[in-house]
């Protein structure tokens, strides 16, 4: 497993894997330490309920998802941010077709091939 990204990514060039029905992402940037994806909805796709010891931050660049963090749920639109922290269950649902950059730490080892 390759343990660090090259220094550029290319969107163009990047492969884009699936992550469940309705739900494709891009592996950025990424160390041990820490890791940055891209993550594109179709609108009704939804991310299944989970925990990860990773710590995540979310920000969301365009469409507009309801995400649920520890019991809360909140509607999130383009310019917003959600933080889970390590442990904490979460999900989200895809209301209008958008894309989302998530960044854990430390790197998320099992979206490395």
């Amino acid at each position: 497993m390759k343990q660090e990204s090259d220094s550029f990514q290319f969107e163009h060039t990047t492969e884009w894997e699936s992550a469940g029905v309705g739900v494709i992402r891009q592996i950025m940037a990424y160390n041990k330490n820490m890791m940055m994806v891209k993550v594109k909805f179709e609108t009704g796709a939804e991310g299944a309920p989970h925990t990860h010891p990773h710590t995540q931050a979310t920000y969301v660049v365009s469409g507009i998802f309801e995400f649920t963090v520890g019991g809360e749920t909140e509607i999130v639109r383009a310019g917003d941010g959600v933080y889970m922290r390590s442990g904490i269950l979460h999900s989200c649902k895809c209301i209008e077709t958008g894309i989302l950059i998530d960044t854990f730490t430390p790197m998320r080892e099992d979206f490395i091939k």
